[in-house]
């Protein structure tokens, strides 16, 4: 069953002609042959997949109706709460660290019969671009395991792409679903801030962090999307449904956009490489023929969003990081003369360079005296970043840019130079300081046969018109296989 999305097999379980329990088993073959690979998991609930599974196969030989996930294997990343398994968030600071609860998706997941696997690696407390700092294990690309599989949801994006789950969450502060969806070669979706609930996923930056899917193609991001979206009283930043409304994300999935406006931003796309470029006129074409309109349009304040994104973040990550003492849960140092003592060893032995460099980016920019000069002329530029992009969408359904200036990079490469990381979330960034929906979707390849996404922004809370777009590209374009040639062979 290598060869079925998760729609695909979750249609198969409902109807008894496969079971989940042999689904189950064939994703742990997949992890045992290939993960000692690709690095993709952290942990895995071997015994309790196994149980759900047979719940499952129960419900369904006894005539009981599944729910919307009916049995379909799906790993999640581990800066998610879960009450089975440890939440670390790759971090030496949360190594044992048990919750007391589920995260709200997760909780969702699990009532719509969805089989979680394990969690899967991450960049520290999701902070960077390639899932290098993460403080567990190296995760690899499973297209060429010289290069990252991009971050910080590197395991979720790695896992499905290896077809080592059918199906993963992940989290978006600033591009950490869509850019390792585009090096890996699969489907990752931001939804619009509010969309799905944050209660239970570990704050990085608290206006920013969103959860989403990343899976192998467009109809199981909607698929996925119709069971984790929806207001959550836990959850003061999600939205209530008299305001934004659900729909169900597949119904009218394969109905193409009527007269569809594309925005384009040449001048910003300058800073991709030329084979991304190139990519991107090839699928804006494709677009045309289809019967699609592009526009060029110009959006001044996108060239400050990096500078607005670092600061925001950094600073929202100062102060959700705080909690981390070593005194109210979390590692605690060995050896201390007071509690001042123990605070300082336990953070500065239980973090990593990259979590401490944003902690000390984000204090000073609230510290007194720079606060206006940095934090609130941040916010500002953030409401102009916003107003950008609400103008340009009075006119276009869309707008279409690059995911990332280049494919994977080899791993090593951008480690000891953080400006350089940091430039690799320049398309990216902008959709989540305005809070809209975006999603990256595969359009090509590069000389060296390496994943080119293409990423599509949509107004906030146009989730289904985003993914109808998205469709349309993929409709025509075909779907490519998931399972990598670097581990077809895996184990043999």
């Amino acid at each position: 069953m290598d060869w079925l999305t998760a729609k695909q097999l979750r249609d198969e379980i409902a109807s008894g002609r496969i079971k989940s329990l042999e689904a189950v088993k064939q994703t742990f073959e997949a992890i045992d042959k290939c993960d000692p690979i690709v690095g993709a998991y952290v942990s895995t609930f071997k015994n309790m997949a196994f149980d759900k599974a047979r719940e499952v196969d129960e419900k369904i030989t006894a005539g009981k109706k599944p729910g919307q996930l009916a049995g379909v294997p799906v790993a999640i990343k581990d800066n998610m709460c879960t009450t089975f398994g440890a939440t670390t968030c790759a971090s030496k600071i949360l190594e044992n660290f048990h919750a007391p609860y589920n995260a709200t998706a997760i909780q969702k997941l699990l009532d719509a019969d969805a089989v979680i696997i394990g969690k899967t690696n991450m960049d520290e407390f999701a902070m960077g671009s390639s899932t290098e700092n993460s403080a567990l294990r190296q995760t690899v690309n499973p297209w060429d395991t010289s290069q990252v599989p991009g971050g910080s949801s590197g395991g979720s994006a790695g896992a499905v792409a290896a077809k080592m789950c059918f199906a993963a969450l992940g989290s978006d502060t600033g591009g950490s679903i869509r850019q390792p969806a585009s090096f890996c070669g699969v489907v990752g979706l931001k939804p619009t801030y509010g969309r799905v609930s944050r209660y239970g996923l570990v704050a990085y930056g608290s206006s920013l962090d969103q959860i989403g899917p990343v899976t192998q193609n467009v109809e199981d991001c909607a698929m996925i999307l119709n069971v984790i979206a929806g207001h959550d009283a836990s959850d003061s930043t999600s939205v209530e449904e008299k305001t934004a409304p659900v729909c169900d994300y597949l119904k009218d999935l394969d109905e193409p956009v009527e007269n569809l406006s594309i925005a384009t931003v040449p001048k910003f796309n300058t800073g991709a490489d030329t084979q991304v470029q190139q990519a991107l006129n090839d699928a804006l074409e494709m677009y045309k023929n289809l019967g699609a309109k592009v526009t060029e349009v110009e959006m001044p304040h996108l060239d400050y969003a990096i500078a607005a994104y670092y600061i925001i973040a950094t600073a929202e990550a100062s102060s959700n990081l705080a909690r981390y003492d070593g005194i109210h849960y979390g590692y605690r140092c060995e050896k201390s003369a007071d509690y001042i003592d123990v605070y300082l060893k336990s953070r500065a032995e239980g973090f990593g360079d990259e979590v401490k460099r944003r902690i000390m980016l984000g204090t000073y920019a609230l510290s007194s005296g720079y606060y206006d000069a940095y934090y609130l002329k941040a916010l500002k530029v953030r409401n102009l970043i916003r107003s950008d992009f609400t103008k340009v969408f009075q006119n276009c359904h869309c707008i279409m840019m690059p995911v990332a200036p280049t494919v994977a990079f080899k791993i090593g490469e951008k480690i000891d130079d953080p400006l350089q990381m940091y430039l690799a979330d320049i398309y990216t960034i902008a959709a989540n300081l305005a809070g809209i929906p975006a999603i990256s979707i595969p359009c090509g390849f590069d000389s060296d046969n390496l994943p080119i996404g293409l990423q599509i922004l949509a107004p906030a809370f146009a989730e289904d018109r985003l993914l109808r777009i998205a469709r349309m590209y993929e409709l025509q374009a075909g779907t490519k296989p998931v399972i990598r040639p670097i581990v077809e062979n895996c184990g043999k």
